[in-house]
């Protein structure tokens, strides 16, 4: 598939295969629009230059919103019908040209922003070689809790806190555990600042209170995929975190990229889930669906980069740190929309569901530093020599991650990029 727009077509991972759906700003006004190459088609003037038409009246006023929460509430043929007259336009061959050339925008021109207003936002535990290797830190002797392998385990985490990808994050104060029995914890910044490499599922359309959404029709309710950043501080998160799981050492921040890949773009890379080792339970019906065991899983290499401020000073490119691949998760994008809703709750346009730390089966497949220094006993050493337990001021984290396939052109999903100030001066 080809398209007209100058560059397109050239390597990027933003080809016209891919059309990730975003927002911008420019001249005080915010817009969605989709990526093509280095260039953004503005949603809003293509409905008001009539290229739109031939979509429902609904769509067409979806697309003059700020963010995308109005057109995921519209449902999967909504979708369907925006992706095939985008495409119509952008191609090769396509009868839009002279009408939608002068409606792009260059990237380089424009600030973009959250196409979302996520009005909830769940992180879940969905990485076992992540749920394993953190539990041999703490539980040497029993490192998989009992439910971990029958229930897709999550949080509920602070939606106004996610911020979109280039937002600066301000290490945060909080309470830490005393050094002894006798001890009173201190209040003070963070010294264990961490990243977490996630994937964040956003949803469609939602779901009714008291309406489970059953797994064989969880996929009508995904709309796309994102990036995401689950900032975690492991000195904090480890004092409060019992009995009741994560607060304030993760509600600090959580950054998403500005691009969602929408799920149609992603059909190619579906894969079988990865293989449950011998003796691990069979989940329970309500989990379980023939087509998302078949193909319910996403081939997504994914990678976390580095750049301190002492490399950037030496004009050196990010620095890996691990990389990884999505296709091992343990449960499934649908498994978590099931399970999530089968009390009733009710999912609403916009939401995430972020997959949790994502974590391969070697040490360098591991997708935060909690597990890459061993809960900061042991420092990772960096390409430029310098060396890490926890992330330092200035430190700034890159996630990226593609998808490809033999044959196809490849995507990109937009990098997730987050630099650390430190904290503020005091906050007594």
């Amino acid at each position: 598939m080809l398209s007209w727009v100058d560059g397109a077509n050239e390597p990027h991972g933003f080809g016209l295969n891919h059309l990730p759906y975003g927002a911008f700003r420019k001249d005080d006004i915010t817009r969605l629009c989709v990526r093509i190459g280095d260039w953004l088609l503005d949603l809003e003037a293509c409905v008001r230059h009539g290229l739109f038409e031939g979509l429902a009246p609904t769509v067409r006023a979806a697309c003059s919103q700020s963010t995308l929460n109005d057109l995921l509430a519209e449902g999967p043929e909504a979708w369907q019908a925006l992706r095939a007259t985008l495409t119509t336009c952008l191609s090769a061959d396509g009868y839009a040209r002279t009408a939608a050339e002068w409606l792009l925008v260059p990237l380089s021109e424009v600030e973009l922003v959250l196409p979302i207003d996520p009005r909830g936002y769940t992180d879940f535990y969905a990485s076992l070689h992540h749920a394993r290797r953190v539990g041999e830190l703490f539980r040497p002797d029993n490192p998989l809790l009992p439910n971990y392998k029958h229930v897709p385990i999550a949080y509920n985490g602070r939606a106004s806190s996610v911020i979109a990808s280039g937002t600066p994050v301000r290490r945060p104060w909080g309470q830490r555990r005393p050094t002894n029995q006798e001890a009173q914890p201190v209040f003070e910044p963070s010294a264990a600042l961490d990243y977490e490499l996630e994937l964040a599922f956003v949803v469609g359309q939602g779901n009714a209170l008291g309406e489970p959404i059953s797994i064989a029709n969880a996929h009508e309710h995904l709309f796309g995929v994102t990036l995401l950043n689950d900032w975690s501080a492991r000195d904090v998160q480890a004092w409060e975190y019992q009995p009741l799981g994560p607060f304030l050492g993760k509600s600090f921040a959580t950054s998403v990229s500005p691009w969602i890949t929408p799920m149609a773009a992603l059909e190619p890379f579906r894969v079988a889930p990865a293989a449950r080792e011998p003796g691990d339970p069979k989940s329970l019906p309500y989990l379980l669906d023939d087509a998302d065991q078949q193909h319910g899983a996403f081939d997504i290499q994914i990678e976390v980069l580095l750049s301190t401020e002492a490399s950037r000073a030496a004009g050196l490119a990010p620095m890996p740190v691990s990389r990884g691949n999505a296709r091992g998760l343990y449960w499934t994008a649908a498994q978590m929309i099931a399970h999530h809703t089968s009390n009733g709750c009710n999912l609403r346009p916009g939401d995430l569901l972020a997959t949790g730390t994502i974590s391969g089966p070697q040490r360098e497949s591991a997708g935060c530093l909690l597990e890459l220094t061993r809960n900061g006993t042991e420092s990772i050493a960096l390409p430029n020599g310098e060396h890490r337990a926890w992330l330092q001021d200035g430190d700034e984290i890159t996630l990226a991650a593609r998808c490809e396939r033999e044959g196809m052109p490849y995507l990109e999903l937009g990098s997730c990029i987050g630099q650390i100030l430190a904290a503020n001066a005091s906050v007594a």
